[in-house]
């Protein structure tokens, strides 16, 4: 299956030279006087259903989102037009969820520059990233642990819960000795990178009391990232694809439920595959 956006898939909704007075610039008399700015955005999103049905709740309004552009650039002050093109971006995919990814350009036609020019202009591309979790918790309330991680992952605005697995019981994997496991996989829409998902992530099961004295040992919460698109990394921190899901039943059945096509970039298997031979060997 595809995991990257097709673009014949996909339509653009374009917004070009919307005028915004606001007052970004590193000179004092840049903010206390103001200057006009111009936005241009391209925003790809799947038009089709609205289209079809000819209904502008099923697709995103151009008039809002030129209403939250010039909110959002004259509530809030820069210094650097890269910031404002950066921190716009990501606003824009947050406040409107149909989004996929945008480009936006913030022209600045009275830069200090002193030479003459129609103006300087700083592009931002940013798009929604796909990302696989497997939580796991063998600890205390463990269902609960999930949900409420469920529900904070949820609560972050760059990262929404897209897809939920049920929440199964399983062996424990590694360290034997030790109580039996609740695990559920997860899909994300989220804006962080791979880095910042795993401090988020981390974060979180810190707010669960999670401590890391037995590898693979007990733990009230455990968040692993297992794919990212289709991104192929590695570091001495994070390991993406995760280094050993297709030998972890607690991860590949739970995420069977929600992405069984979800081919991996290294084993060239999808989920369900890896799955079949998984419980294959095991079987044995």
């Amino acid at each position: 299956m595809a995991q990257e956006r097709n673009e014949k898939d996909y339509s653009l909704i374009r917004i070009r030279d919307l005028k915004v007075f606001a007052h970004h610039g590193v000179f004092e008399e840049e903010t206390v006087n103001g200057q006009d700015f111009y936005v241009c955005v391209d925003a790809y999103q799947n038009i089709s259903p609205a289209a079809t049905l000819d209904e502008l709740v099923l697709t995103t309004d151009y008039g809002d989102m030129c209403r939250h552009i010039n909110s959002f650039l004259t509530e809030n002050t820069f210094k650097l037009i890269e910031t404002a093109a950066e921190e716009l971006s990501k606003s824009l995919l947050m406040r409107f969820s149909l989004i996929d990814s945008v480009e936006v350009e913030i022209k600045k036609p009275d830069a200090p520059i002193g030479l003459p020019l129609a103006y300087a202009s700083v592009v931002r591309k940013m798009s929604r990233h796909r990302a696989i979790l497997s939580l796991g918790s063998n600890m205390g309330d463990r269902e609960k642990h999930l949900r409420d991680a469920i529900d904070e992952l949820d609560a972050e605005p760059a990262t929404n819960v897209v897809k939920i697995s049920s929440i199964m019981e399983t062996l424990p994997y590694g360290y034997t000795e030790q109580d039996k496991f609740m695990n559920c996989a997860v899909e994300v829409s989220t804006l962080l990178a791979p880095k910042d998902l795993l401090i988020f992530t981390q974060r979180i099961e810190q707010n669960h009391g999670r401590e890391r004295k037995i590898h693979w040992g007990p733990r009230t919460l455990d968040i692993d990232i297992v794919f990212y698109d289709d991104l192929v990394y590695g570091d001495g921190v994070l390991q993406i694809p995760h280094i050993d899901m297709q030998n972890r039943y607690f991860v590949l059945k739970p995420l069977s439920e929600i992405e069984p096509g979800y081919r991996h970039p290294l084993l060239n298997r999808t989920v369900m595959q890896l799955l079949l031979e998984l419980e294959e060997r095991i079987s044995e």
